[in-house]
């Protein structure tokens, strides 16, 4: 299996890298400050193709790989976790889920301002007492004529606040076999009966917008299911698989971040007569974090290359996004002792990279649930 990038991904990571070192890094700490990403940053990020990164081509999108979107991810979350977090959810949940299981009318309206960054999209599965568990959903969609009525709730969603679409995942047969009665919807920003809550207080990733969404007698055409009845769930599987592989390049970035800000640091400051980089106890730790980024790196590029050629990739992915998530908090935590007390305050981007890569043990599958993954692939259960 070749990892190696082509020409024109190494072009595009070029053209991706000089963004976020011109424009995402000089302000990332402010906009964690403020815990928002300025509205102008979605149109410049869309103007770079980055908003519509497997959209194809003929509606507004890059048309790119599963390879060359974790490309992109590791760039901008190199300098931004938070930035990242919302291409994930705006590309590889919303986006995703449409280009999975919508139909051909549905992507035609939908896709081509959501891939120049017109629009936002966001992702809804999780509930108050629905997060790893997640066909144990009660926000429900009942028939009524022509409409289906949605009633529930939905908590962590990410772009909430900004979204002008929103793809949500609600139990469709109440008595049906579990995980095969749940069914997904569009839903546009400002329809009556949908409510968004406001915007969650985090400890990182905090200039993604995320907010609870409550749904009161919110009424959508029929046309606006999303796939086959009953098949939200197995599609929203298939999306998650995918999104897994996002969330480990952008934990490739963040760890990858730790290391360069720890490196360079360490080459500028002296203790005990000599450079901070010239004691081995600290090569030690630079250079376990150096192994740790490119294995990391090298497990998303085995999953990304998979799902390109149509292959599972699920374990996989799930493999890449356990090892990558816990990586990018241990390099934080070893660049932060490595820096000493500048490392704790927030003029350094470590301290931002710590709080931002813990979300990544969290999101799209705790770590316990991909060593539960894993665990049964091993004993051939699953």
């Amino acid at each position: 299996m070749n990892f190696e990038l082509s020409d024109e991904l190494v072009t595009l990571r070029d053209a991706v890298r000089k963004f976020a070192q011109e424009v995402i890094a000089p302000n990332a700490r402010a906009w964690d400050r403020d815990g928002d990403i300025p509205d102008e940053v979605y149109g410049q990020l869309g103007e770079l193709g980055l908003m519509g990164l497997a959209v194809p081509a003929e509606l507004n999108g890059s048309g790119l790989s599963q390879l060359g979107s974790t490309v992109v991810i590791e760039e901008i979350a190199r300098h931004c976790g938070a930035t990242a977090l919302m291409l994930c959810a705006h590309n590889g949940l919303c986006i995703s889920h449409l280009l999975v299981a919508a139909s051909d009318e549905q992507k035609r309206r939908y896709l081509p301002k959501l891939a120049t960054g017109e629009h936002i999209g966001a992702w809804g599965l999780t509930e108050t007492t629905c997060g790893s568990d997640a066909a144990a959903l009660q926000t429900t969609a009942v028939a009524d004529g022509n409409e289906w009525v949605i009633n529930g709730n939905k908590m962590f969603i990410t772009n909430g606040g900004k979204a002008d679409l929103f793809v949500i995942m609600a139990v469709t047969d109440p008595g049906g076999e579990r995980g095969r009665n749940i069914s997904a919807f569009l839903v546009e920003s400002g329809t009556k009966g949908l409510l968004v809550g406001n915007k969650e207080d985090k400890m990182g990733v905090r200039a993604s917008n995320t907010v609870p969404l409550t749904f009161e007698d919110l009424r959508v055409p029929k046309g606006n299911l999303c796939g086959r009845l009953g098949e939200g769930y197995k599609d929203a599987m298939k999306v998650l698989n995918g999104g897994r592989a996002s969330i480990a390049a952008l934990s490739v970035g963040l760890g990858r971040g730790a290391l360069e800000e720890a490196l360079a640091y360490a080459q500028q400051r002296e203790t005990f007569g000599k450079l901070l980089v010239e004691h081995q106890a600290v090569q030690f730790m630079l250079a376990d974090m150096a192994v740790d980024v490119d294995a990391a790196r090298l497990l998303v590029r085995r999953a990304a290359t998979l799902r390109d050629a149509g292959e599972s990739s699920r374990i996989e992915a799930a493999i890449a996004k356990l090892f990558a998530s816990e990586m990018a908090t241990r390099a934080a935590l070893n660049a932060i002792q490595i820096c000493g007390g500048y490392g704790y305050m927030k003029d350094m981007p470590v301290e931002r990279y710590m709080r931002d890569a813990k979300l990544m043990e969290i999101g799209e599958g705790t770590s316990q649930i991909q060593r539960l993954v894993i665990a049964r692939w091993l004993l051939d259960e699953d």
